[in-house]
């Protein structure tokens, strides 16, 4: 069985010991470090489901993981209140540092988003797949291809946080090992078999696998084949979070978009709220127009989500531990579970299809093309080595930025790996890092049809 000791390890990235600090634990340090990056504050402009959405009050990523990180925090201090209570924690553990490590995860659960949200990911697998990136990696060994053509925004996002963000090749944020383990949902690569099972789910690269490794041994995490693990107990009040989250928020939208109706939303979340109060709160809501209707339950709805997940987490503590739970969403109270799931497949069914949302998400694989051929392109020629790199290569560089990729790729020295792939990598960060509106207006300048201002 897994510890609570080792899982919880203050220890940073690289073995590098948590300063001391008056007032500040190792992970409150961490929740800090990404609410400060720059990776964390361009989630503001990139899609949550709306791409390019001109309604301020639709979701975009930022205010998305900051409401996932606030009922993350309410889980972790939840289930550590129970753990400490039950002397399950070490000594020097409080329920707050669980919060602190689960909010941590949860504001960085979708650092790793490309532009225009799944739609970019999809763009992006297409690309190497079956367009002009198909020919450049052809040479490349499986499990570096699969990284590009099943390019994933988890595995993208674990790169930011110990690769590409601040400390680049060094450490990147250099979060504990604790709040990486909570990090990683899909704790195994591109090529295990897991992957497949998963819908082409995966939390790592090739390119971290080392750090990943690091990460599972620090935390004492359970190896269940060669490079696939399972997951970090905490990982799970991370991924319901996410879960409970998207069942009111993207209905939220759909009925601020015009969707939805208040009636079809208030019918599938009256199951989960206090039947002793509902009479009352029926006729409040009765009185109001259906905009103002969902603020008036949405603190209900997450509080009763809140217990259930709590309660399923300490019911099945041991289970967790021994790494036998795949997903605790399933063994939630019968009510919560169900309305989670007929929230997301309403969702599926008429917010995801919403006729502007599908007009940008097909632009967005043109978009996505555009400025991938020309970035990795260029990324290439650096990798090559050859001194004949074009001048469009190189004022692409001057772009990206020469001294961000890898020191490597910079010294071309192969001998640590394939360079070309690594050159790649960089133009993946640069590309996915981007902003709906950044990669729009590069495509634009790309195409010689951008504004001249």
């Amino acid at each position: 069985m897994m510890k609570w000791d080792k899982l919880l390890n203050t220890v940073r990235l690289g073995d590098r010991p948590s300063k001391v600090e008056e007032g500040r634990s190792p992970f409150h340090s961490d929740h800090d470090k990404v609410i400060f990056s720059g990776a964390f504050r361009r989630l503001a402009r990139k899609t949550q489901v709306h791409p390019l959405a001109t309604n301020d009050h639709v979701h975009n990523r930022l205010t998305h993981s900051l409401e996932v990180a606030c009922v993350g925090r309410t889980l972790g201090l939840r289930v550590g209140q129970k753990l400490k209570e039950a002397d399950r924690l070490p000594g020097q553990i409080n329920a707050s540092d669980i919060g602190d490590i689960v909010q941590t995860a949860c504001l960085a659960h979708d650092i790793g988003n490309p532009p225009f949200g799944h739609t970019g990911e999809e763009a992006i697998r297409h690309w190497f797949s079956h367009d002009a990136g198909k020919k450049l990696i052809e040479d490349f060994s499986l499990e570096e291809a699969r990284d590009l053509q099943f390019f994933e925004g988890n595995a993208q996002g674990f790169r930011v946080l110990t690769t590409s963000e601040l400390h680049q090749y060094n450490g990147g944020l250099r979060l504990t090992y604790a709040s990486l383990g909570a990090f990683i949902k899909y704790p195994w690569l591109s090529n295990d078999k897991h992957a497949e099972e998963k819908k082409g789910k995966y939390g790592v690269y090739q390119s971290e696998l080392k750090l990943f490794k690091e990460v599972s041994a620090a935390t004492g995490v359970i190896e269940r084949n060669a490079n696939r693990y399972c997951r970090h107990p905490l990982a799970h009040l991370m991924e319901m979070a996410d879960d409970f989250c998207y069942a009111i928020l993207d209905l939220e939208d759909g009925i601020e978009m015009g969707i939805l109706s208040w009636e079809q939303v208030y019918k599938l979340l009256r199951p989960v709220l206090d039947e002793t109060k509902l009479g009352a709160l029926d006729s409040e809501l009765k009185r109001l127009r259906p905009g103002r209707c969902p603020p008036l339950i949405r603190g209900k709805v997450i509080s009763a989500f809140v217990d259930a997940g709590a309660d399923a987490f300490i019911r099945n503590e041991d289970k967790i531990l021994s790494g036998e739970v795949d997903e605790l969403l399933s063994l939630c109270d019968e009510n919560v579970r169900g309305c989670v799931r007929e929230a997301k497949d309403l969702a599926k069914k008429e917010v995801f299809q919403h006729p502007r949302k599908v007009e940008l998400e097909i632009g967005a694989y043109n978009t996505m093309a555009t400025v991938l051929n020309v970035v990795c392109n260029a990324a290439l020629d650096v990798a090559s080595g050859s001194g004949k790199e074009s001048y469009k290569s190189k004022r692409v560089i001057d772009l990206i930025g020469e001294n961000s990729f890898h020191p490597d790729v910079l010294a071309k020295d192969s001998s640590g790996g394939n360079l070309r792939y690594l050159a790649l990598m960089r133009a993946i960060d640069f590309v996915s890092g981007s902003t709906d509106n950044y990669v729009t207006h590069l495509a634009r300048q790309f195409n010689g049809s951008g504004d001249v201002r």
